[in-house]
């Protein structure tokens, strides 16, 4: 039964997204109190690089991929603070890996590569082993932020109270930065290099909204981010436009409306009569 259920494609893909939504749920409220948008970014332009350089050496694609993130992350987190502003740094790298991984794809020989699936994610195409790979990952980065969750909270908060308290915030920025090498990784089947960073933030934004401790906001950006996918998966079926891309639109059109809400509630405070 369960085997049988699985072939079914859509049922494959409801559930890579949903695997990519609850490990990028956590680590998108880390990044946007941390305000590092341009970090997913740069890490998520590296993974062409990593596509290009398996192809090249003939190995596991997934496996080039996490090698180039986890590189890249460890070299922002040791270059950030020396010299260079981290919005220029990231800027630098971010373009630079992803320009080289496209020059790089270009020079394989007799190799096509359909980079629009690796660009935009082609998460219809994800099979029994992706999916697999995918939990996995998702797991292993929940584990991560769930063993660190307090440091993580610290460190995010304030620096000097971090050191107070025996934490070194370099060394939590670093599981950071790893744990976003690890979904960049997995999710890249999912959604494709430049659309990881909108699944990462989005539903982080759209819960700040409404949500008052780290906590609950992180559960409420897993939920945000699995109604974006599954409700996508359902709309691109219905309309036929690019799967990645329509998960990204739903979950900015949730983004709109938590926004439009609570300016209604902020205005309707401030219209309301005062007790005396």
């Amino acid at each position: 039964m369960l085997d049988a259920l699985m072939d079914d494609f859509m049922v494959r893909a409801a559930l890579a997204g949903i695997a990519v939504a609850l490990a990028a749920a956590p680590l998108g409220c880390f990044v946007v109190w941390r305000r590092m948008a341009y970090f997913g970014d740069a890490t998520a332009h590296a993974a062409i690089l990593g596509v290009a350089l398996s192809l090249l050496m003939s190995t596991s694609m997934l496996a080039g991929v996490l090698i180039v993130s986890l590189i890249m992350a460890t070299l922002v987190t040791l270059l950030s603070g020396r010299g260079y502003a981290m919005d220029t740094l990231l800027g630098v790298m971010a373009h630079s890996a992803l320009a080289f991984g496209l020059v790089a794809v270009s020079f394989l020989p007799g190799v096509r590569i359909d980079l629009m699936a690796y660009l935009f994610g082609d998460i219809l195409a994800v099979s029994k082993t992706d999916l697999a790979i995918i939990a996995t990952g998702g797991l292993l980065v929940l584990g991560l932020l769930r063993w660190r969750w307090s440091a993580l909270l610290t460190a995010t908060l304030n620096e000097d109270l971090a050191r107070a308290s025996g934490i070194n915030p370099r060394r939590e920025q670093l599981v950071l930065t790893l744990s976003l090498a690890v979904v960049v990784a997995v999710a890249l089947k999912v959604v494709g290099a430049l659309l990881i960073t909108a699944l990462l933030i989005i539903p982080a934004a759209t819960a700040r909204r409404f949500c008052h401790t780290p906590e609950l906001m992180a559960v409420a950006a897993a939920i945000i981010g699995g109604i974006s996918t599954t409700g996508g998966l359902q709309a691109a079926y219905w309309l036929d436009t690019p799967t990645g891309p329509t998960i990204v639109c739903l979950a900015a059109s949730l983004f709109a409306l938590s926004s439009v809400s609570a300016q209604l509630s902020r205005l309707a405070s401030r219209t309301a009569p005062r007790r005396t």
